[in-house]
């Protein structure tokens, strides 16, 4: 069944509970007030306003090139026609929280935009509106070494905070690792993942408290700064994930954790993806504290070789498990060991290990830019289209083995790859957007995969987040009344709906 139908469905079954009078009004969608946003004029107007709160000119752009940069990426799946009347571009808090109140004043929508490399059109601007850029908001405001935690704004970009850790000799890292180019305020806003997830968790587990700027313009804080806690509601969780669509993180207080005293990387090969995806599962099951396990089909090992970035060294273009081991060397000594016997026990080949510290970097940045160097592959025409789902490990194996040949057969440069120790891959399909139906075939072969990773019992994206592609998506995972929750919580904190408006949940009408 396709993802409409299913929304039908749903609306359908909502229409019939209303009658039977046993629906609670969660879902009622004469519950929720439709916006109505400001006019070209108003848009305008605040914009002037915006230059004179904050009394610099530079705060607001409305250069051609820097809109559709803010509404048009190269790296989404998801892109629509509609671009911001203008980027603002704040230093502090209290100019986001001028930005805000403004903004509310003239219902112009605000979209908050970091590292710019989301996937599924999170920060594009169906409604217009004010493309908020926190670019010049990218300072280490304070580190608690003692405490083992960190104060950043939301454009510190995740590689250059651990770079500087390291040069401070502080002895720890922050070990959520998504792209390369990913930002901090961004990685809250999708509660990102990354290849250590199997080791430390997502994004959710590494936030202490937020600093928040609200709809409206009021700033809030959402804890202290002990990592423990009872005091009342979790509002890290509520924001952490939810895209910018109920206020605009500016601050983020991190956890840190100790480095590692030892570290090995290896890759396995495996003659078929299911062997590759079983082994992994066995590995997981057994209880091995691996720091890193991802897989790389034979399409992918292709596009490291093809790109050159572990030159002069080639790996051999087959299913592939990629492990990172860390801890004391005693530990990692044993769980080296114990990863061999199961791979070896699901047909695996002989492991091979980065021979020095910069081999096991060059190794793992080839699988951290994959992304990247299949989309350096490209012709003039040509786009890829990657996405994500997750779902329980012991159905890994069954929906890599369908999903890799159901991409296979659309005879197009397509590969499975993935953060396969929690349950989460991605696909990724070149296709020619020139070509008639050549899309539509690639977004059909990826909806599929969705239904099959929801009819699995797993989830629409594992670390994506929903955007605007997979809002169809949601509402079949999570149901018409789960969806009203969210609207209603939504409402509540943002009641002219102007907070990141069509992501997550389409904008009442």
């Amino acid at each position: 069944m396709g993802a409409s139908a299913v929304a039908a469905g749903a609306v359908a079954r909502w229409q019939g509970k209303e009658k039977s009078g046993k629906l609670r009004d969660y879902s009622n969608p004469q519950k929720f007030v439709q916006p109505k946003y400001a006019s070209i004029r108003d848009m305008e107007a605040a914009i002037q306003e915006i230059r004179q709160a904050t009394g610099d000119e530079d705060t607001i752009s409305t250069d051609s090139e820097d809109l559709h940069r803010h509404g048009y990426s190269e790296w989404s799946s998801t892109n629509i026609d509609g671009l911001p009347v203008a980027v603002a571009y704040p230093k502090t808090t209290a100019e986001v929280s001028q930005i805000a109140k403004i903004c509310y004043k003239y219902r112009v929508p605000i979209i908050p935009f970091s590292g710019g490399s989301s996937l599924e059109g999170n920060f594009s601007a169906p409604f217009g509106g004010v493309s908020v850029d926190f670019a010049f908001m990218d300072q280490i405001l304070q580190l608690h070494q003692e405490d083992m935690d960190i104060v950043v704004q939301p454009s510190v970009s995740w590689m250059e905070l651990n770079d500087e850790l390291a040069k401070r000799q502080t002895g720890l890292f922050f070990p959520v690792d998504p792209g390369p180019s990913a930002k901090i305020g961004g990685m809250v806003g999708t509660n990102c993942s990354g290849t250590n997830a199997v080791r430390y968790g997502t994004m959710k587990d590494w936030v202490i408290n937020l600093t928040v700027v609200l709809a409206d313009g009021t700033v809030i804080k959402t804890k202290r700064r002990p990592r423990k806690t009872s005091a009342g509601y979790n509002l890290n969780s509520l924001f952490v994930g939810s895209e910018g669509t109920l206020g605009l993180v500016t601050e983020i207080t991190l956890k840190l954790a100790v480095v590692p005293q030892e570290f090995s990387v290896a890759v396995v090969t495996f003659p078929s993806i299911r062997d590759a995806a079983a082994a992994a599962a066995s590995v997981m099951r057994a209880g091995v504290q691996v720091a890193a396990m991802e897989i790389m089909d034979e399409v992918q090992m292709k596009v490291v070789n093809l790109s050159g970035s572990t030159a002069p060294r080639k790996w051999k273009e087959l299913p592939t498990l990629f492990f990172k081991f860390s801890g004391t060397k005693a530990g990692v000594k044993e769980n080296i060991a114990m990863v061999s016997a199961i791979a070896k026990a699901h047909r695996g080949g002989e492991f091979e290990f980065a021979k020095d510290a910069k081999e096991q970097k060059l190794l793992w940045s080839a699988r951290k830019e994959s992304l990247w160097s299949m989309l350096a592959m490209r012709k003039e025409g040509s786009e890829v289209w990657s996405t994500d789902v997750a779902v329980p490990f012991s159905r890994l194996a069954d929906i890599i083995e369908i999903s890799k040949k159901e991409m296979d057969d659309l005879g197009l440069f397509a590969s499975v790859l993935g953060h396969i120790g929690d349950g989460n891959f991605h696909e990724s399909i070149l296709y020619d957007k020139t070509v008639p139906g050549e899309r539509e075939k690639v977004e059909q072969c990826v909806k599929n995969m969705v239904a099959r990773a929801l009819e699995m019992e797993g989830t629409c994206t594992g670390e994506h987040g929903i955007g605007i592609g997979k809002k169809e998506a949601l509402l079949m995972e999570v149901g018409i009344d789960t969806l009203g929750v969210m609207k209603s919580i939504k409402q509540a904190l943002d009641p002219h709906w102007i907070m990141n408006p069509g992501k997550i949940m389409d904008v009442p009408i």
